[in-house]
């Protein structure tokens, strides 16, 4: 029987990045790039990093953000996303938009806003910075653009536990009460 289950989380090897690895993935996605984008859209949390980073090296304006909510109580290959934030279709028809997210992991968030971007006859494209084939729900897809192919847990810099302030490095501290 065929399934659309992929591997649970705890399956992957964990890989943590630097600000440097997150910098070498940027430089190999830039020149892979067709074209310029009308406008760059990042799908929250993950995408607003790396989307802010290529709007700024790409010299994009128009940065839109989308957040796309699966319920938990739902299988979750099942479930119907709620898009608890997106832009107004005004400001998407009839362009070009670059959409941004950290990794396609299973491809659904991406998937779900492309699919909402082309029914308001807008032409989008996708990059990540990671694409994880092995788990990937939507065989004859993947995203147009990918810093990496991985097939692990990757933890980004923006995603780990903070040490408190001051903790490790000379000469800081806590921040004065205001």
């Amino acid at each position: 029987m065929f399934s659309f289950e992929g591997p649970p989380e705890e399956e992957f090897r964990r890989e943590i990045l630097s600000w440097n690895d997150v910098d070498k993935l940027i430089d190999h996605l830039i020149p892979q790039f067709r074209g310029e984008f009308d406008g760059l859209l990042m799908i929250t949390k993950g995408g607003l990093v790396p989307g802010g980073i290529l709007s700024e090296a790409l010299g994009i304006k128009d940065v839109l953000t989308a957040s796309v909510y699966f319920p938990d109580e739902v299988n979750q290959k099942l479930a119907w996303p709620t898009f608890t934030q997106f832009p107004p279709d005004t400001l998407l028809t009839d362009r070009r938009i670059l959409i941004v997210d950290d990794i396609w992991a299973n491809g659904r968030a991406i998937m779900m806003v492309q699919g909402r971007l082309a029914a308001v006859g807008c032409e989008a494209e996708t990059a990540v910075l990671h694409y994880r084939i092995r788990s990937n729900l939507f065989p004859d897809t993947g995203p147009d653009y990918y810093g990496a192919i991985t097939d692990r847990y990757i933890v980004y810099p923006w995603e780990m536990s903070v040490l408190p302030r001051g903790v490790g490095k000379p000469g800081t501290g806590p921040l004065p009460a205001i």
